[in-house]
């Protein structure tokens, strides 16, 4: 049984990849944001999918930003980073204060995001996961604990009602 568990199972997480990750993450979210490492943190990433018809031909192309999500239950605010999979760069934090918000919520459909209207002209969804292994395309980390504790504040202290 052991043997055909193995086998089975699946991919597994190469911690220390994951860690090294989740280190150069706090580094580059610390260096961005003033006062980072007040925040706790967690990878996402948000889609742009467009869509195109020509003629016979019809189809989608996807664009994946990967982000660094971090957020303050004090006050209640979530600051989001982009950055590329293999950490070594990122742009300018954005900030998501929940005074400051039109609506928040989490769509469950098509794909699970939590979706911020900071006003009426724009939105991000940030999709997150708890291990993605496709390092091409996402930042390797595994972030079950964080993912639930995000997942929690933006449920209960961030979404609008």
């Amino acid at each position: 049984m052991g043997f055909f568990s193995k086998i089975f199972k699946g991919p597994e997480v190469d911690r220390k990849k994951s860690d090294a990750n989740a280190k150069k993450m706090r580094a580059l979210f610390d260096q961005a944001v003033e006062n980072g490492a007040g925040y706790r943190l967690i990878f996402g990433y948000t889609e742009d999918v467009s869509r195109f018809n020509y003629g016979f031909v019809h189809g989608s192309k996807t664009q994946i930003g990967n982000l660094l999500v971090g957020w303050k239950e004090e006050p209640q605010t979530i600051v989001v980073v982009p950055t590329v999979p293999d950490l070594s760069a990122c742009g300018e934090p954005v900030y998501y204060r929940r005074a400051e918000i039109l609506k928040a919520y989490r769509n469950k459909y098509p794909t699970d995001a939590f979706v911020i209207y900071p006003d009426k002209k724009g939105y991000i969804a940030i999709n997150a996961s708890d291990w993605i292994d496709e390092e091409s395309l996402y930042v390797y980390v595994s972030q079950e604990e964080e993912l639930a504790a995000f997942t929690d504040f933006f449920m209960n202290r961030f979404a609008t009602k």
